[in-house]
This record gives structure tokens, sequence and C-alpha cells, in this order.
């Protein structure tokens, strides 16, 4: 006998529920961060576009945001007396996965990160997003 058809299932996070996650975040280190780095992400698209020779610039924080919570959330526990600048925000570094150092494989890997990474709205054909699953390595 075939069981009856259930309903669609929403695997998407409503944004009430992303909202919620956030203010529940707000008071420890990881949440306080995040919402700096929204800020400051903010403030970046506000400046005025690049010209020539730029054609494409990509926001790692707004299309890989998963993969860089997870990260932020996994490794930014305690307060550190390090300032660390995005040391791999080339094109097969942070550029693919949201996470400021490493090329995919050992952020996936080594560092256990996950989340999804959606296309950027503005993509170089030379320079594709492929996510977490990037087989390009850098050579910086």
């Amino acid at each position: 006998m075939a069981a009856a058809a259930a309903g669609p299932v929403l695997v998407v996070k409503k944004e009430e529920e992303e909202e919620e996650e956030e203010k529940k975040d707000e008071d420890d280190l990881a949440g306080q961060f995040l919402r700096l780095e929204r800020e400051q992400s903010a403030l970046l698209r506000a400046l005025p576009p690049f010209g020539d020779p730029v054609s494409h610039v990509y926001h790692p924080l707004d299309y890989a945001w998963e993969p860089h919570c997870d990260f932020v959330r996994r490794y930014c526990r305690s307060p550190k007396r390090v300032l660390f600048l995005g040391m791999n925000p080339g094109p097969f570094g942070m550029a693919q996965t949201g996470v400021p150092f490493g090329e995919a494989w050992h952020v996936r890997e080594w560092l256990r990160v996950v989340g999804a990474v959606r296309k950027p709205p503005s993509e170089h054909p030379e320079r594709p997003v492929l996510g977490l699953s990037c087989q390009r390595a850098e050579v910086s």
C-alpha cells in the first residue's frame, strides 16, 4: 500500500528565523563579530564603483555568507589578541568560500566549514565561483 504524499517540505530558513538566530548571537563574541562584518560590508558596498580596467568585483560576504558564518561561529569563540585581515582574497581563496584564508579543500576538509555558496550577481567568465567544491588552488 502506497503512503500518502506529504506536502512540500520547506528547507530554506525564513527571514524571520535568520533574524532570530542573529539576535540570539548578538551577545556572544561570534555574533558581535558577524554584526560588525555586516556593517563594514555595507559601508564597502556604498563606495563608488571602480572604473576601468576593473570589470568585476566579488563580495564573498554576500554570496558566501553561510560558510563564512560557520567559520566565525566555529573559530571565534573566545577573545583573541590578533587582528586577522583576509590573507587570501584571491579568486580561489575567500572569493570561493567566504573564509578569509585558504583554498576550498582546506576550508572544507581541514576546517570542516559547511554552507551554501550562491553565485555572485556578476561573475567573470574566467573566475567562476564554485564554492566549497572548487578544485583550484591559490599559488600565492
